[in-house]
């Protein structure tokens, strides 16, 4: 994959300040280095031209991931507010496809070259050839791609294959000048299909992932009263992404929240250890799905959310 910001940058060194005589006549910088230019020439293609040397584990990537990764990315690559990385392999030619870098990429190597260049999003190129190894191993073992004791480097890097190798074309508009367009739809105003049939709709678990968008917005239309007691609870609990996991009456990938108010109805110390689980995560109690630790919440916001849960999580 090439990047072209970073190559008209290096092309820009190489002859619009090469020594020569528009350089001479315009007193312009001075011939770029080989090391500089080298900085620059880091893009790595699909047959694997341009990965550095260097290797990396799934564990030592998983490690790396939680660190810097999992903010954005979601514990197990689900992502939160960015591009989901894991999940959907198979997807792409059904009626619900799910678009990740699991299931959409072609090439492993292209993974490798955005993250090199490109993460941590808040840094950069700070990464070293191994921990890119690293992490690149662990994207493909959260997609089943390689084995959860994989070891990569460049030739075991070039050697995997993606699911979605064979599913990119050119036979499309945005492929070619020349392609066709993706839509080849005829203008209809009635009669225009027999039988409607919806073919995609947003999961019930993700409806309110990013809590109630109109209340949170409603302060730019006109000035809102600041909610109380359950509806504040409701509000800072879908802030927070509770609801992505968790139902009120009706549990999604964890428990529901007036289940969770039954089980510890009678239990003195059970606020203290809820706000604790909530801070630090932890499995076992609901089966086997772990639940992340939510550090980021403040933690008044916590008490407040396990307080509501525990006094039964009404309206």
């Amino acid at each position: 994959m090439f990047n072209w910001v970073e190559g008209l940058v290096a092309a820009a060194f190489a002859l619009g300040l090469s020594a020569g005589a528009d350089a001479s006549r315009y007193d312009l910088g001075r011939t770029p280095t080989t090391a500089e230019i080298a900085a620059w020439d880091i893009d790595v293609r699909p047959d694997g031209t341009g990965l550095p040397d260097g290797r990396g584990s799934v564990a030592d990537g998983q490690r790396l991931y939680d660190a810097k990764c999992a903010s954005c990315h979601g514990t197990f690559g689900e992502s939160t507010d960015y591009m989901a990385l894991a999940g959907g392999v198979g997807t792409l030619a059904s009626d619900q496809p799910v678009r990740t870098t699991g299931s959409k990429l072609n090439y492993a190597t292209t993974l490798f070259d955005y993250i090199r260049r490109a993460m941590p999003f808040n840094a950069p190129k700070t990464l070293t050839n191994d921990e890119v190894y690293a992490l690149t191993a662990y994207v493909l073992n959260l997609n089943d791609i390689v084995p959860a004791g994989a070891m990569l480097d460049r030739a075991s890097l070039i050697a995997v294959k993606m699911p979605n190798r064979d599913g990119f074309t050119r036979q499309h508009g945005m492929g070619s000048v020349r392609g066709t367009p993706d839509t080849r739809a005829k203008a209809c105003m009635h009669d225009c299909v027999a039988n409607v049939r919806v073919t995609s709709e947003l999961p019930e678990y993700a409806k309110g992932s990013h809590g109630d968008i109109a209340l949170q917005t409603a302060h730019w239309i006109a000035p809102q009263a600041p909610a109380s007691g359950s509806a504040a609870a409701i509000a800072t609990a879908k802030g927070a992404g509770c609801m992505a996991c968790h139902g009120v009456a009706k549990g999604v990938i964890g428990p529901a929240f007036v289940d969770v108010a039954r089980k510890y109805a009678d239990d003195a110390g059970a606020e203290a250890r809820l706000v604790r689980k909530v801070e630090e995560g932890g499995s076992g109690v609901w089966g086997s799905a772990p639940m992340p630790g939510q550090a980021h919440v403040p933690a008044a916001d916590v008490r407040a959310i396990v307080r509501w849960i525990l006094g039964g999580a009404g309206d």
